[in-house]
């Protein structure tokens, strides 16, 4: 079935669904069985590279689901997995047969552990750790074989509860250190001073009442406080355990099959499938508010600008949700100690509509609020400008999070005509030289991205994707409009991945940017599509089934080369904290090959600009700065910090190794105080919009404040201006490329 470069990748595949998955019948009286079966045809009939269902892969399998069960080694014991190992060649047999006897068997075993370690790990917290014994942990978790008795998954969780502990009794003895030399200081103080401090100081250090007023603890009582921390942390995890149901279970195992495929290959259940539409599109139907569990309470956190309930201005944070009603019935819903996703789905709802939550106010006062709901926008997924000054000339800066589009309609709000829109607004700010900051934009939508990179050319290729067994197609701009004909710079860094490396790699081939930041990008040269898989049951009788992410094409530069695994290559390369960090695609498990195919034929970009002799003097300047200097000697003790797998529990040698490391790391504090002389500006637009909005105010004038102190972006303002010093020098030159 032929692909159209104008179709949305998402309709293609649910036309490719309705194509070929139909006449397929998936019918089994359990949902498990049925959900194996429905994906695994899904990922033969459609994968671009289906993987060989033998002993290897059940190997594979087998050891990547115990691993994401039990990745502390702190519930299974040697006979649960010797137990387990009776399946470790057969898992390919029972995925092929439907069978999930495995899981049933693991699933259960599982849940019997967990409620165990809830005695284990209560019983080793009631007792006092002792600091002055000489013992170690170690948190090289993959090579740490299982326990065979009680006993010694008791000593496991000792260790590993006192590791925890013995964090958190350093904290409290420095806070106590640091109170202790405060205090020794306000008592100095005359009363006209003591009357200056902050009402926090004055009710820690001069409150009358005994119970509030600061009061040194002796070691006992820090340690005793020290579990106590550590054992709220684990009854909160085991909140959030035991809320999970044998459905969550069976989503892991799942996982642990469709990951042997490839990364990016993942089931999404539908609660999963609502976040994931959410994080694309920026945008869903509901009140405005982020919600949290703690113990069994469900807790507002956060109220989202814009939204419903921000502009009611009557909800709070810290508000907990008792009941919830819609407008339309009598009777409230309990969601005290409910799942959180069950709870988000009575408060979530159709735009227009209005829900009534049951609230104890922050005051303790108990209330009813009706709501109404709406379309809520999450500002962070969207892109944001900015014009700054240098050398007399303006320059804009657009910052693209992620490649956003809305499944259901391409035409709604998408990266590529907000990117347009804020290129526009910038011109008319007289803007000479543009920077699109992609650092740490993990991809999104491929459409959006050819659709991107058709306002900096006038039209060609962008980008080639490739299925099994098809031959390739070129992805082309056909729109000969150019939105920006100007210097243009691209910032990326490790974590730019997918459509990031689409648009850095085509501006790049084109000679139409040149691109700034780590060694290379993240390396993912791979297409994946969603399939709501309740498109292809016929007769579901199970309800939701969920959705299949997979990958079905891979894409390459309109050079020919692949940027799987290698990424696109920095013009100008500069270090960050990342540097010597595993984090790329080439870091994960299954990460399909890289190859080469044909070249696409395109012309490259007529321009004045003298790109090679910028390119050279920025790398000059890079090598001479002092800044990037130390943030590559940072890079080499972060990875040595992280390396680090050893750990002393005697508090004296715990301490000191910390307060080793905190002398090192002094050494780069100076990297915080970097300061420029660029002065940031939000356009008029959103000036206005700050006017009746402070959050959006404080998010921009923080956004601000670190671009100012950002030697990345200081460099790509260097580089613009060079281009722009450079301009007419270079001889107009126009070469087509053709393989």
């Amino acid at each position: 079935m032929k692909r159209k470069y104008n179709i949305l990748l998402l309709t293609l595949l649910l036309a490719f669904a309705s194509c070929s998955f139909t006449s397929k019948t998936f019918e089994n009286d359990d949902r498990d069985k049925q959900l194996i079966q429905v994906i695994t045809y899904v990922l033969e009939e459609g994968h671009f590279e289906p993987k060989e269902m033998n002993d290897t892969f059940s190997e594979d399998v087998f050891e990547h689901y115990i691993d994401q069960i039990d990745p502390f080694r702190r519930y299974f014991y040697q006979s649960d997995i010797k137990e387990f190992e009776k399946y470790k060649t057969e898992l390919d047999n029972q995925i092929m047969a439907y069978d999930v006897s495995f899981f049933n068997l693991t699933h259960e075993r599982l849940i019997k552990r967990i409620n165990e370690s809830k005695d284990i790990y209560k019983e080793v917290l009631a007792n006092p750790f002792d600091y002055s014994i000489n013992e170690t942990f170690n948190t090289d978790y993959e090579n740490l074989g299982y326990v065979s008795s009680k006993k010694e998954m008791k000593e496991r969780w000792r260790k590993q509860l006192k590791f925890s502990a013995i964090a958190n009794y350093h904290d409290l003895v420095t806070e106590q250190e640091n109170d202790s030399k405060r205090k020794k200081e306000l008592s100095e103080l005359d009363p006209e001073e003591i009357n200056n401090l902050s009402n926090v100081e004055k009710e820690r250090f001069f409150n009358e009442d005994e119970d509030k007023k600061f009061v040194k603890k002796s070691n006992t009582e820090l340690e005793q406080e020290a579990r106590e921390v550590t054992l709220r942390s684990l009854d909160e995890l085991y909140d959030f355990i035991d809320d999970r149901q044998r459905k969550d279970w069976f989503t892991v195992y799942i996982n642990a099959i469709v990951e042997e495929y490839d990364p990016h290959t993942f089931y999404f259940a539908p609660e999963e499938k609502d976040r994931f539409d959410v994080a694309m599109s920026g945008k869903y139907e509901g009140i405005g508010a982020r919600l949290q569990k703690k113990m069994d309470n469900i807790i507002v956190n956060e109220i989202i600008s814009g939204g419903s309930a921000w502009r009611q201005n009557k909800l709070e944070v810290g508000d907990i949700i008792l009941k919830v009603r819609q407008e339309d019935e009598e009777e409230a819903v309990n969601v005290v100690g409910m799942r959180l996703d069950d709870a988000v789905k009575f408060i979530k709802g159709p735009k227009g509509t209005n829900v009534i939550l049951t609230l104890k106010k922050v005051d303790g006062t108990i209330k009813d609020l009706s709501i109404p709901r709406d379309e809520i926008e999450l500002e962070e997924t969207y892109a944001k400008s900015s014009t700054v000054i240098k050398n007399g000339k303006t320059f804009g800066v657009i910052n693209l999070p992620k490649f956003y589009v809305n499944f259901q309609d391409y035409n709604k709000r998408n990266a590529a005509s907000d990117i347009k829109k804020e290129i526009i607004r910038l011109k008319a700010e007289g803007m000479e030289g543009l920077v699109i900051d992609l650092r740490n934009n993990g991809g999104g939508s491929l459409k959006t991205v050819v659709d991107m990179a058709g306002l900096f050319i006038k039209d060609g290729p962008i980008v080639q994707v490739r299925t099994t067994g098809e031959p390739r197609e070129v992805l082309s701009d056909k729109d000969r409009s150019i939105i920006w004909d100007g210097p243009l710079v691209i910032l990326v860094n490790e974590l730019s991945a997918s459509a990031s490396e689409i648009l850095a790699a085509a501006m790049q081939d084109y000679k139409r940017a040149i691109v700034i930041g780590s060694k290379q990008t993240y390396g993912k040269g791979t297409v994946q599509n969603v399939l709501d898989l309740n498109r292809i049951v016929k007769s579901n009788t199970h309800g939701d089934m969920g959705a299949l992410k997979f990958t079905t094409q891979k894409f390459y530069r309109i050079n020919g080369g692949s940027t799987q695994l290698e990424g696109v290559k920095s013009d100008v390369v500069v270090p960050d904290r990342y540097s010597y960090i595993d984090i790329g695609e080439k870091d994960q498990d299954n990460p399909l090959p890289w190859d080469k195919i044909e070249a696409a034929t395109y012309t490259l970009w007529d321009s004045y600009f003298d790109y090679d002799a910028t390119i050279k003097k920025s790398n000059e300047r890079m090598q001479n700065s002092e800044q990037l200097k130390l943030i590559d000697e940072n890079a080499h003790w972060i990875k040595k910090i992280r390396d680090r797998k050893e750990f002393s529990l005697n508090y004296n040698e715990y301490k000191a190794k910390l307060d080793q490391s905190e002398d090192e790391a002094k050494r780069f504090d100076k990297l915080a105080d970097y300061k420029t002389n660029l002065t940031f500006k939000s356009l008029p637009y959103e000036m206005a919009l700050m006017q009746q909005d402070s959050t959006l105010k404080i998010k921009r004038n923080r956004w601000h404040e670190n671009l100012s102190k950002d030697v990345y972006m200081e460099e790509a303002l260097n580089v613009l201006n060079d281009l722009k010093m450079s301009y007419g020098v270079k001889t107009k030159v126009a070469a087509t490329i053709k393989d």
